[in-house]
């Protein structure tokens, strides 16, 4: 986990840089009239500074994840310079062989996005209410149904 937060970080480091020279870039008060060849009369481009900012946030917020995790755990094989590559073989984890329920996800977000779209706050609602049922089928689908499997 410790790669990954050094990722992250880098990643977060270079967006927020670029925020600013971005921000600095579009302020248009670099020349002399205070307009630029496209007719911007200065100021800062909010959005794009915005997204970039908001962009960096996000990537600090998982580095700061993969750091607390790292933090918590045993150095994995590919963490450590002494690590061989037959130390990390063997199981990697459980992962699912195939569901429908992300499609039904999928569409109930769809419906909502196109009452959103639309301004029919009912069918928002109606979205939204599937998307919930449909996440909670997601969740416990190896809960219940064929997939179920007992321990005594």
């Amino acid at each position: 986990m410790r790669t990954e937060y050094k990722i992250f970080a880098g990643v977060a480091v270079f967006l927020f840089g670029a925020a600013t020279v971005y921000g600095l870039y579009t302020d248009g008060t670099g020349n002399a009239s205070g307009t630029q060849g496209d007719g911007f009369t200065g100021g800062v481009e909010w959005v794009g500074t915005v997204a970039l900012i908001l962009s960096g946030l996000l990537c600090a917020m998982c580095a700061g994840f993969f750091w607390f995790v790292a933090r918590r755990i045993d150095l994995r094989p590919e963490d450590r310079e002494d690590g061989e590559i037959f130390e990390g073989a063997g199981e990697v984890g459980f992962f699912s062989p195939g569901s429908y329920w992300p499609f039904g996800i999928a569409l109930s977000a769809a419906i909502a996005g196109i009452g959103l779209v639309f301004w029919m706050w009912w069918l928002v609602a109606f979205g939204l209410i599937a998307v919930v049922f449909s996440s909670c089928g997601m969740l416990f689908e190896y809960y219940s149904g064929t997939r179920h499997t007992a321990e005594h």
